[in-house]
């Protein structure tokens, strides 16, 4: 009988809004990714870890990335995140990632959204997921933008305004 292989990258990420905001660290996301690992009996190659880097694109993430060329060469063919927000909330990039991950024979499970591209549900439910996580980033990109225009027809200026104001 051959036994499929299974050899995980596990990807943890936070950005320090993410961190501050949902409260889950690093050291958090490995150890959970660590316990579901054992229990789907995944053997675990490595953990990428990305801190302080957001995930509105995969390209300027260097732990994404070397966790793609081991996939690409073949010594992976697992992605195991917390969330599927910790790897992608652009709906161009995840469309990239599934392209990827099917002619690597790879499959990404995310363990508190319960994604798993091994089966056409699964893709279309990352899709979805990928659609909401995109619209919150920009949702949150209007309300800042209209709020600082607000606040300096108010006469308001920002912090980090004000400051680079000062350095000239």
């Amino acid at each position: 009988m051959n036994e499929e292989r299974k050899v995980a990258g596990i990807y943890i990420r936070v950005s320090t809004e993410d961190q501050a905001r949902e409260g889950f660290s690093l050291g958090e996301q490995e150890e959970k990714l660590r316990q579901l690992c054992e229990y789907k009996e995944y053997k675990i190659f490595n953990v990428y870890k990305d801190a302080g880097i957001s995930a509105k694109d995969m390209e300027h993430r260097p732990a994404f990335q070397q966790m793609l060329e081991d996939m690409r060469a073949g010594k992976i063919n697992y992605i195991v995140a917390y969330k599927l927000d910790r790897v992608t909330r652009s709906v161009r990039d995840l469309e990239e990632l599934i392209a990827v991950l099917e002619k690597h024979n790879t499959y990404l499970v995310c363990d508190r959204d319960d994604v798993n591209t091994s089966t056409a549900n699964g893709r279309f439910f990352i899709r979805m997921l990928t659609v909401l996580s995109q619209l919150e980033i920009e949702i949150v990109s209007e309300r800042t933008k209209f709020g600082l225009t607000g606040a300096i027809k108010a006469g308001h200026i920002p912090r980090t305004m004000s400051f680079r104001l000062q350095e000239r």
